[in-house]
């Protein structure tokens, strides 16, 4: 079989698993996912997770957003590589090295319906969570470090919703918000890599994740550029109620109970 051939049949086996109807449904998540992303540096996985994985199931919408996301904000990396303290990076990555298996794990072997549940009020949960503005006010301390890694590397490992816990950690006003910018950058594209190489080692990421990206990451990207673009344009703390809006919608229209909402 020649390599096109086998492109060809790996592009039928794609359309017979995801149907046009849930790609295009894929990608107009993914663009709303990518506005807020883009925009506001945050909530792109918390509307993408949910939605996509009710249209999809957790074990596709997961190594899903782990490669799209991964890939469009590459151009981040060198830049933030000069400007982070890789210290504080490394510390926090110690305690991902143990969350991130123990999510992926859970993703790979737990009832897709009871992953279904759990992602919807992780993300109710952290939603709360980044509402109530909440921040970790003092130095980075060592112990601390690894724990907020570890439960951070276990909502990675499950759900790519690493985010928020980091956030909170870094974002307190004890080191300067560039260097937790950069930090954060570094930290995800880090992680990243350590998700992948456990949802590899685990089945979960396929050739099939990557052909799927390759039809649903366009829209991203698209939703990164338009996001970036209305910065600074409109209203911050407006689009941040619009995030929190969004996200608590995909989040209780993902709940396996509002399942005849989706095709």
């Amino acid at each position: 079989m020649s390599l096109f051939d086998h492109l060809a049949a790996q592009i039928a086996d794609l359309l017979i698993a995801h149907p046009v109807q849930q790609i295009a449904l894929l990608f107009a998540t993914a663009l709303a996912a990518g506005m807020a992303r883009g925009f506001s540096g945050f909530g792109g996985a918390l509307i993408f997770v949910p939605l996509a994985s009710a249209l999809a199931g957790p074990r596709v919408a997961t190594p899903l957003l782990l490669v799209i996301d991964g890939v469009m904000t590459l151009g981040m990396l060198p830049d933030a590589l000069k400007r982070a303290d890789r210290r504080q990076v490394a510390t926090v990555l110690i305690g991902s090295l143990v969350g991130v298996p123990a999510g992926t794990a859970l993703l790979a072997l737990a009832p897709p319906l009871a992953l279904r549940w759990a992602i919807s009020l992780i993300v109710l949960g952290l939603l709360v969570f980044l509402i109530s503005g909440w921040r970790y006010k003092g130095r980075p301390q060592l112990l601390l470090s690894i724990a907020t890694g570890t439960v951070a590397g276990l909502f990675g490992g499950i759900s790519q919703l690493s985010g928020p816990p980091v956030v909170a950690y870094w974002l307190g006003g004890a080191i300067p918000r560039a260097t937790v910018r950069a930090n954060l950058v570094v930290y995800f594209a880090l992680a990243s890599v350590i998700s992948a190489i456990f949802y590899v080692s685990a089945g979960l990421l396929t050739s099939a994740s990557l052909l799927l990206a390759f039809a649903v990451g366009p829209g991203y990207g698209v939703g990164l550029l338009i996001g970036s673009s209305l910065f600074g344009l409109a209203d911050e703390a407006t689009f941040r109620r619009i995030c929190y809006t969004l996200i608590g919608a995909a989040a209780l229209i993902s709940l396996p109970l509002m399942d005849n909402l989706l095709p």
